[in-house]
């Protein structure tokens, strides 16, 4: 029987999800298929009870994460950390759900700024992302963090995340923000807000040793820039996208992911814009 995946979310026509896992599925030789699958939040339940038995597993993007970790029938300690899934991978027994966001987070930390623990961090924004990037700091030891947000009413998951993480969590108002400050007594800095919004203050956000950008088109956003006038390190969302889909790869398909492959096709993808480092 042969196999199938997909990416599922709203919008998914531009998801770069099918080069990595068709990458992936070449490099084992396996004959599977994956695909795009647009389907709101709401759809969701009904999607993944239709799938028949040859579906092995689902990437899940926004706005559909939570959804999915609703669904599932185990969910992995991490993905209840963060309270969302991007992984839904079928058992035996149901659907398993993970969030392979928080290797992606750590790994592209680790691969394109050298960055393996720390105690201090500074986040922009309060969506899933952020969520993800609570937990993988967590994980190598960041204990504290500011959370700066324009509506900090708004930052209440993110707050519950960090209370389940460990992280003694600050939530800033973006209008109140020293931004200079926090970033330089700061282990690493992590933005998922649009460049627009981090522009006239990208210099002072610079100043932090070690830089995530979540954004990467177009391409160079305006922190890439400073960062790079300063000539501190930085990774970027498609840094986080290659090493989310390494631990994907491997639920779907039971084998340790072809990671040059991937790294390959994502890289030829996006034109060799970035380095993408392994």
């Amino acid at each position: 029987m042969s196999r199938r995946a997909a990416v599922i979310g709203s919008p998914v026509a531009h998801s770069l999800s099918p080069v990595l896992h068709d990458a992936a599925f070449a490099a084992l030789e396996l004959d599977w298929t994956y695909d795009r699958v647009e389907c709101a939040e709401d759809g969701v339940p009904d999607l993944v009870a239709g799938l028949g038995p040859e579906w092995v597993g689902l990437s899940v993007t926004m706005p559909d994460k939570r959804a999915a970790l609703a669904v599932a029938d185990v969910v992995e300690p991490r993905a209840a950390l963060v309270g969302a899934a991007n992984t839904l991978v079928r058992t035996g027994s149901g659907w398993r759900a993970d969030c392979t966001d928080v290797d992606g987070v750590v790994g592209a930390l680790r691969a394109a700024c050298g960055f393996t623990s720390g105690t201090r961090a500074v986040l922009l924004g309060a969506g899933g992302t952020a969520t993800a990037a609570l937990v993988g700091l967590a994980s190598v030891g960041v204990r504290s963090a500011s959370l700066v947000v324009r509506s900090p009413e708004r930052a209440v998951e993110a707050v519950e995340c960090a209370g389940r993480a460990g992280v003694e969590l600050d939530v800033v108002a973006w209008a109140d923000a020293d931004f200079a400050a926090l970033a330089s007594a700061s282990d690493v800095l992590v933005s998922t807000v649009p460049p627009a919004a981090v522009e006239p203050v990208a210099d002072a956000l610079a100043q932090a040793p070690c830089v995530l950008d979540v954004i990467y088109h177009p391409w160079p956003t305006p922190l890439a820039d400073a960062v790079g006038r300063r000539g501190r390190v930085l990774a970027t969302g498609l840094d986080m996208l290659l090493h989310q889909a390494f631990g994907q790869s491997e639920w779907f398909t039971g084998r340790p992911a072809p990671r040059a492959a991937m790294r390959a096709a994502l890289h030829a993808a996006t034109g060799g814009v970035l380095p993408l480092p392994i």
